[in-house]
């Protein structure tokens, strides 16, 4: 039998190329060889989106998009709404019991992403809320729900990963060897920069390339991306290492890499052919997502029915999980 894998998304906006290559092509390449639930992780978006839940709404379908664009496949893979499934909260509640607020704060993931806000948003410690923390829990209850054996997972998750496997093992101390230490695999695929040289591309950060970018929206934003700044002239040579304009060249147009970093390095490219040309590779290579999400867009009845039978799969998994999980605990009551 196939081994279960666990993977999800926020739903706070569209896709980027960040996910794309970060995830997504990882995706499609696991969903032939593992039972594939893909949780569109709508309650944990809500833990810094809670004051706009229209807005986490309107990106669970934006998102099925997208992800049905780059050839995530229904047929393979069980889409299912994370709110759908009462147990994950069960689950999250139960768990909650098993991680000291200390062992929260000290994970490396949970840190960065507090730093970032406060880097962000001007936030303290004081405005971070229990749900924002307690993140890893919920994780956790997500990936146990299905008796989730393997999660995909970049470097910066693997402690939200160990935090999962340490809440099995004090569990399974205690109430039995009921729960499954989930493996990893990791990415084979590096963190996308940002256009503004940043190491990593994000929403909030203003610097990511997206799906639906339309053809005017990617020559505005690679005209203004970030390049060698020691070039200042057209026929000055320059260092294609230092280049975000170059670095993309490296993800959407390998045919011509060698004649780029070439001219790049020995001045006979300019900055605006350079990045005119890109613009071009940008659009050819989004062109066919942007086809298949037109179709979904225009049949928003099959992604809603895509969406519902993956939830009705994933709620039989995780019935079946909690039964034991009750069971185990004691609280499975015959009161009927």
């Amino acid at each position: 039998m196939k081994k279960t894998i666990l993977t999800g998304l926020r739903p706070t906006g569209n896709l980027h190329l960040g996910h794309l290559f970060g995830a997504g092509e990882n995706w499609k390449r696991l969903q032939d060889d593992y039972e594939f639930f893909l949780e569109i992780a709508d309650v944990q978006a809500l833990t810094d989106n809670f004051n706009d839940p229209e807005k986490v709404r309107k990106n669970v379908y934006e998102i099925t998009m997208d992800l049905l664009s780059i050839g995530v496949d229904p047929e393979k893979v069980h889409f299912f709404i994370q709110s759908q499934i009462p147990e994950i909260a069960e689950l999250t509640v139960f768990y909650s019991n098993l991680v000291t607020v200390s062992r929260l704060e000290r994970n490396p993931t949970v840190k960065a992403e507090i730093a970032q806000k406060k880097e962000l948003f001007g936030t303290n410690g004081e405005s971070i809320t229990y749900g924002f923390l307690g993140y890893p829990v919920s994780q956790a209850a997500d990936i146990t729900a299905f008796n989730g054996e393997v999660v995909p997972v970049g470097d910066d998750q693997l402690p939200l990963l160990e935090q999962c496997r340490e809440i099995v093992r004090k569990f399974n101390s205690i109430y039995g060897e009921i729960l499954k230490e989930p493996e990893q695999i990791l990415s084979n695929t590096s963190r996308v920069k940002g256009l503004d040289g940043n190491e990593k591309m994000g929403k909030s950060l203003g610097n990511a390339i997206f799906l639906v970018d339309s053809e005017e929206t990617i020559t505005e934003k690679i005209m203004n991306a970030v390049t060698d700044p020691q070039k200042i002239k057209k026929d000055d040579p320059a260092n294609p290492d230092v280049c975000m304009v170059y670095y993309y060249h490296n993800l959407v147009n390998k045919k011509n890499l060698n004649t780029v970093c070439s001219e790049c390095k020995n001045g006979s490219r300019g900055c605006v052919f350079c990045k005119r040309e890109l613009i071009a590779a940008m659009n050819e290579f989004l062109n066919p997502i942007r086809e298949k999400r037109k179709y979904y867009e225009e049949h928003p009845d099959t992604v809603k029915q895509i969406l519902k039978d993956g939830t009705a799969f994933a709620q039989k998994r995780a019935t079946e999980q909690m039964e034991k999980v009750r069971e185990a605990m004691k609280i499975n009551y015959d009161i009927d």
